[in-house]
């Protein structure tokens, strides 16, 4: 059974100022010993899934979010730039493909090392999904926000 991540208990704060930040993090948590996740994803398929949307920022998206979703969600913009909280529900095809499956943790950390440093030699211009063009600079705040929120489940032990 699916956890509710709106109810989850014992994730850790995080405020990330750079990508490199997330990168030190990230490698913090592969490194430990044990790492655990309390949401639904495993460390591997989180890394997969900040990778993916890294990557998709540079070179655009294959998929656009419902009408009505594209019509709010320029007003939500604003606030997901400064903080994202847990929760949205995708439909279980767009969960798939949005969370792909890890085969190694190595792996997904190589492939996410990748996706940070082309966020720092390219430029990330790619309309988002929901809330349609965005500047190099909003994707930077979107990427560090969607950082936060998702490795903040991700707890060493």
């Amino acid at each position: 059974m699916p956890v509710n991540p709106t109810t989850v208990q014992g994730r850790r704060e995080l405020s990330f100022e750079s990508l490199q930040d997330v990168l030190a993090d990230v490698e913090r948590l592969v490194a430990s010993p044990s790492t655990r996740t309390l949401g639904n994803w495993s460390l591997g398929e989180l890394l997969n899934h900040l990778t993916m949307t890294m990557n998709n920022s540079i070179d655009g998206f294959q998929v656009k979010a419902p009408f009505f979703i594209r019509m709010i969600a320029p007003f939500f913009k604003k606030s997901a730039l400064k903080k994202i909280t847990p929760g949205i529900k995708l439909p279980k095809s767009a969960e798939t493909n949005a969370f792909p499956p890890s085969s190694s943790l190595y792996e997904s950390l190589q492939e996410f090392r990748k996706a940070v440093q082309r966020t720092m030699m390219e430029t990330m211009e790619a309309a988002h999904p929901a809330f349609g063009r965005m500047t190099h600079d909003e994707w930077m705040q979107l990427h560090l926000r969607h950082s936060e929120m998702h490795l903040s489940f991700a707890v060493p032990e």
